[in-house]
């Protein structure tokens, strides 16, 4: 690592690529240098971005071996599809055993893995490898998060005791991509692409700050799953258009809306509950993420869509549709709340701080593919209880090789 900067390698230059790409002028310790994609043409976009940014100086690589075996790269950061995940950490792994290539680290994108085994294969590659893991889970490095975590605990919970129960959300209207919205390559629906946000966010409200993440351990889940909009003729029609006729909510639908309380017990034995609830029903202005922690004596609350500026456009005010006041947005006339600084407010630009500091100190960072598997072991067992209808211990028997119903096909809650 030349003057002890970080040379970073996206493998995948899309949405959330971009989102990490542009929160990069907040970390001032490394400097992108290449993307690969598929197809290879949609890297252009990416590395006009990155230079744009003045974040590096990158080029479109061909092939993710390629991009391990280039001396200017240090880590890579995994941000394609879901269903690509093993793919392609297995062949970071062949190309550093093999010696084509050395690198320190690697980040990836939630979920690490589509169920508990993918999970585990993402962990056991990078180990094999020998090199240093980081989940990207963007919102524990919310400066709301962070900060109201560390007030709560040093003046609440040290006078008056710890806290007992962390409520967190996610929602907005919909993915972008199609893909998103297909249960067998995404690993489900919105449980499984955005509750591994609310029970990792939970989870460690609810963990002393500076202890390990077993003094809280998970003891029973129950859980709800529904689609609520998006299997009504007119909504699946709109998915079926957007996809080529690809997406087919009327007969292969994915929940979106789904719901899940894990009960956790902390060392001493005292009980501790998170409550998540995600959405891809959710009509308003944009993306709303919201996060509470309740204690014997006081509490903290934390709304991405409460903080920053607001503006008021008329129904004079018209012109096209995007997402320039918040990421997922409904609207563009009326009162609407601006993000100022989505890359910061949702943690990006934190997260990737962390990462990249820890990989210089030769560090596994706080937030590693270890706390990937416990997400998608609770996310599983979340969905073992929908299907059931009953609350699970954990863990759960079958639990490794579980893969739910929506991720087969075979979900359907207008077919009952």
């Amino acid at each position: 690592m030349a003057n002890d900067r970080l040379g970073v390698g996206f493998i995948g230059g899309g949405f959330v690529a971009q989102f990490h790409m542009r929160s990069f002028v907040g970390v001032r310790d490394a400097d992108i240098h290449g993307v690969v994609t598929r197809p290879t043409e949609a890297a252009a976009e990416a590395v006009a971005l990155v230079n744009r940014l003045g974040v590096g100086e990158a080029r479109a690589f061909n092939s993710v071996t390629e991009m391990v075996a280039d001396p200017s790269i240090d880590a890579l950061w995994i941000c394609a599809p879901n269903f690509t995940r093993i793919e392609i950490m297995e062949e970071i792994a062949e190309a550093v055993l093999s010696g084509k290539g050395e690198l320190i680290g690697v980040a990836c994108e939630k979920p690490l893995g589509r169920n508990v085994a993918e999970a585990r294969k993402m962990l056991e590659l990078v180990q094999k490898a020998e090199l240093l893991d980081g989940y990207l889970e963007n919102q524990l490095f919310s400066p709301g998060v962070v900060r109201g975590r560390d007030i709560v605990w040093s003046r609440g919970a040290a006078l008056t005791g710890p806290p007992y129960l962390a409520r967190c959300a996610e929602e907005h209207s919909g993915p972008h991509m199609p893909w998103f919205w297909e249960g067998e390559l995404q690993g489900g629906g919105v449980l499984n692409d955005m509750m591994c946000h609310s029970v990792e966010v939970a989870r460690v409200l609810l963990t002393p700050p500076q202890a390990d993440r077993s003094v809280l351990t998970p003891v029973k889940v129950s859980a709800h799953i529904s689609c609520l909009k998006w299997q009504q003729p007119h909504y699946a029609g709109i998915l079926a258009d957007h996809s080529g006729g690809k997406t087919d909510y009327i007969n292969r639908p994915a929940e979106d809306f789904a719901r899940a309380l894990v009960e956790y017990r902390d060392q001493d034995g005292n009980e501790r509950i998170v409550e998540a609830t995600t959405s891809w029903c959710f009509v308003g202005a944009g993306l709303r993420l919201s996060m509470e922690l309740l204690g014997p004596e006081y509490s903290l609350s934390v709304n991405s869509l409460d903080s920053g500026p607001k503006v008021f456009f008329s129904r004079q005010v018209t012109g096209d549709s995007g997402e320039d006041l918040v990421e997922k947005q409904n609207a563009e006339m009326g009162l609407m709340p601006i993000v100022s600084d989505e890359e910061a407010e949702y943690g990006y630009t934190g997260e990737n701080r962390h990462m990249v500091q820890s990989f210089l100190a030769g560090k596994r960072p706080s937030e590693n593919f270890s706390d990937g598997v416990n997400v998608a072991e609770l996310l599983m067992t979340a969905y073992m209880s929908a299907e059931q209808e009953k609350t699970i211990p954990f863990p759960p028997p079958g639990l490794e090789s579980f893969v739910p119903a929506v991720a087969r096909g075979e979900w359907n809650p207008k077919a009952r």
